[in-house]
């Protein structure tokens, strides 16, 4: 029986509380909600708490929902509008039986008239974020944690948190769908009705808050004791090394030289000096394919895999996430971040630190190990960029192995003991308009050394950030899910193996590298900047006909509506007009007015610049440019042919810009050639496709869009040259690329092509490396072999260049 006064003690604290609180995050927002408007609508929280109830009742109130708040008539059912699952009861003696849910009444009326339906509604309420730490008084105030709150906690984290409250709610559950036809009981009905809701909010709960933490002193002593780090002591010991318990020590000095501190006061700092630095830097923030990873975060370990292109990058993507209500990764940084002020600050965002190098330091690799397993054996979300480092030449660069065949370990060792949790790798593609290192990769791409990180050197960087930076896409693709991985590379016997460094591991660890990196260049994200560098670097002379650019850069646009380069690329939004105004802001082009038409052109400096932002997205583009590359010396070709001549090289090609290459190259073609036509840059011949006769301005686009992939053919060529003028068993695959590498660079010279990164030796390994791996090349006492099939293939490619430009690289190989 309700005391008369709680209908009005209600509603006034729903008033109190609507004027008071203004919720961070809504999600889903209240107008997307799939609620069935003619069934009624019982809301569920997870556990009583009138605050979350007035809480919710304002908010149905303010926007239009069926009100949460007052008592609900079903049929012949009354029970309140907004109901919580019951909260197990304890003793000081023993703990007991959990009470019944409340859906029983309205279950056995549903079965007694299947007219009666009603909507379950789960809603999670989150008064601030906290991991469940200890960090002195705010455990008490501040926020929601893993532990239940008392009334005073409750009322203290009300008037603390009223800006920084997320109410989450779940898809609608309706009692029909529950009831089992077989064994219709409202009594098991009601049990599944309660369970599937439990799980449903600890799904959300640990969404939010990530896993239960335990204190870090404690785990650090954890890692330090565990079986796998003893057993390297001991062997270290019984090798004449230092003591035992000197190692002891030592190994407690790296779990804490490595181990993050994440605390909630510091990610609400963050939160907002980061919202205040974004609105400073950039124009906005575009977040695309963030419900991938909401699908997965709950029940699945996630490690967060994006590309690394700035320093920004480590506090961009933790932002986007805390934002969007899920919980920040514990991410991997190089000791070199370490520095003072900044350090401190980045592990206790979350941040965790590792060394460049430990091969030759056994007892600090089992330690990073040990800390790396606790992490993702309790399903701590991590973040690591699998690049190694930022990317000076804008390209995605080769993934390294060495956290990945820790993480795959890992993974492995919890799969052997038999409870493991499912771990997905989440790719994120990261887009900017501009980048505040521009100058320090132009002068490290130029022989200049890198300068060590320090504060000096970030209160150098605070002193640009009133310039203009643009806008910054974060694009998250398509997830990899760990065990579906192994399932396709090795069937499903690694599931029943107890080994944790099985004999394939070298194998399938790069694989698994090539498709992350696959994965993360298919969310890349078109923006004004990186399309105005694809159309005019592809001119001789960095400078375009306005009317001509703009035509272009449409081209770019259709091409990628028409015709995907990658399955989760974003194009930007506008007109080729407002992108080429954009680049103009930015400083990256400049417009010069003339009588017959204005022309957009780049300096030097300009253009070395628009390079980086080009190789973004160049992948992009690759079968568009190979296609219209192949009808600049030859103006027909029909679709059999077009195919032998592109074949042999597409595969490289493909490798080198990390694209997925299609599943048949002649239907690919085929679409690319028929949406080439459709834009009026082929024409249909009565054998095939050929150049188009008028207007003259659609075979200058051809050109351009054939021009994107020359570099990359030209490095192709030279490294082949060097390779066949030698013969084989002459050359090594570094002295190869190093060949390779002086002649793009004593090329780049003679054409005046000022672009450090056209001659960058590690394209030159890659090559070699994907000539190898496609079976053109093989190694014989590390002495480069290859046949006569290499040798007709590469005079086959050769009829892709044209006489002029042939000539031109064989000049430059012959005067080497």
């Amino acid at each position: 029986m309700h005391h008369p006064l709680t209908t009005p003690l209600r509603a006034l604290m729903t008033q109190l509380i609507a004027a008071w609180v203004r919720p961070r995050l809504i999600e889903p927002a209240p107008d997307a909600l799939a609620l069935e408007p003619s069934l009624p609508v019982v809301f569920v929280l997870p556990r009583p708490a009138a605050s979350d109830a007035w809480l919710l009742a304002s908010l149905t109130r303010r926007h239009g929902l069926p009100l949460a708040a007052g008592r609900r008539r079903v049929g012949e059912v009354t029970l309140p509008a907004c109901v919580a699952l019951p909260a197990q009861r304890r003793r000081l003696w023993r703990r007991q039986s959990r009470p019944e849910a409340p859906f029983r009444a309205l279950i056995e009326q549903r079965l007694a008239n299947p007219h009666q339906e009603v909507q379950l509604v789960p809603v999670s309420v989150f008064w601030g974020r906290a991991p469940g730490k200890r960090f002195g008084f705010w455990r008490m105030v501040a926020a929601d944690s893993w532990q239940l709150t008392g009334r005073l906690r409750r009322l203290l984290s009300m008037l603390v948190n009223r800006r920084s409250v997320e109410i989450h709610f779940g898809a609608p559950l309706r009692l029909g769908d529950l009831i089992d036809a077989t064994r219709p009981d409202a009594g098991l009905t009601n049990r599944k009705a309660a369970r599937l809701l439990r799980v449903h909010f600890r799904r959300v709960r640990t969404r939010v808050l990530g896993p239960d933490l335990s204190h870090r002193r404690t785990l650090i002593e954890g890692v330090a004791r565990s079986p796998e780090v003893r057993e390297v002591i001991e062997a270290l010991a019984a090798e004449g090394r230092p003591s035992t318990p000197r190692l002891q020590r030592r190994a407690l000095r790296y779990g804490r030289e490595i181990a993050s501190n994440m605390t909630y006061p510091v990610l609400r700092f963050m939160d907002r000096l980061l919202r205040r630095l974004w609105n400073r830097l950039y124009d906005g923030v575009d977040v695309r394919g963030l419900e991938r990873v909401k699908a997965l975060a709950g029940d699945h370990t996630l490690v967060y895999v994006p590309c690394h292109r700035s320093h920004i990058d480590y506090l961009l993507l933790s932002y986007v996430l805390y934002h969007d209500g899920l919980m920040p990764p514990h991410i991997a940084a190089g000791r070199n971040l370490d520095m003072p002020l900044v350090g401190p600050l980045l592990r206790r965002g979350g941040a965790f630190f590792l060394r460049r190098s430990f091969r030759d330091n056994r007892l600090y690799g089992a330690v990073f190990n040990e800390y790396l397993h606790r992490l993702i054996a309790r399903g701590h979300p991590l973040e690591y960029f699998i690049e190694g480092g930022r990317s000076r030449s804008g390209r995605m660069l080769p993934a390294r192995p060495g956290m990945l065949a820790m993480t795959l370990r890992s993974f492995l060792r919890s799969a052997a003991g038999g409870h493991y949790q499912p771990l997905a790798f989440i790719p994120v593609h990261i887009g900017y308009e501009r980048i505040i290192e521009n100058a320090s990769y132009q002068r490290e791409l130029r022989g200049g050394r890198k300068r060590k990180e320090s504060p000096l050197a970030l209160l150098r960087v605070l002193g640009q950030l009133r310039q203009p930076f643009g806008r910054v896409s974060v694009n998250v693709g398509e997830p990899l899910l760990l065990a579906d991985f192994l399932d396709d590379e090795l069937g499903r016997g690694w599931r029943e193996a107890r080994e944790t460094r099985p004999a394939w591991l070298g194998e399938v660890v790069p694989r698994l590298g090539e498709s992350l990196c696959r994965r993360i260049n298919a969310a890349a994200a078109l923006n004004p900047v990186n399309l105005v560098a694809l159309a005019l670097l592809a001119t001789p002379h960095h400078a375009i006909e306005a009317r001509l650019l703009e035509r272009q850069l449409g081209l770019l646009a259709e091409l990628q509506r028409r015709l995907p380069g990658a399955p989760h690329a974003s194009l930007a939004p506008g007109t080729p007009a407002e992108w080429i105004d954009q680049a103009m802001a930015l400083g990256m082009v400049q417009r010069r007015e003339h009588p017959l038409g204005d022309i957009v052109l780049a300096d030097a400096a300009q253009a070395a610049l628009l390079g980086w932002y080009r190789n973004n997205v160049l992948h992009l583009f690759a079968l568009a440019g190979l296609t219209a590359f192949a009808f600049r010396h030859q103006p027909a070709h029909d679709l059999d042919a077009l195919e032998g001549l592109l074949a042999p090289g597409w595969p490289i090609l493909a490798r080198e810009l990390m694209v997925a290459p299609p599943a048949s190259l002649r239907e690919a073609l085929s679409a690319m050639l028929g949406v080439l036509g459709e834009l009026g840059l082929l024409g249909r011949s009565a054998t095939g496709w050929q150049r188009p006769d008028e207007p003259l301005e659609a075979g200058e686009c051809l050109d351009l869009l054939g021009q994107l992939m020359q570099p990359s053919l030209e490095r192709g060529y030279l490294l082949l040259a060097v390779l066949l003028d030698a013969g084989p068993g002459r050359l090594t695959a570094e002295t190869l690329a190093d060949q390779s590498r002086q002649l793009a660079e004593r090329l780049a010279l003679l054409s005046g092509r000022d672009a450090p990164e056209f001659f960058d030796t590690r394209l030159f390994v890659s090559l070699v490396e994907s000539l190898e791996q496609e079976g053109w090349l093989w190694r014989e006492e590390e002495r480069l072999m290859f046949d006569d099939r290499l040798c007709e293939a590469a005079r086959h490619s050769r009829r892709l260049f044209d006489p002029t430009l042939r000539h031109r690289l064989q000049l430059v190989t012959r005067q080497a």
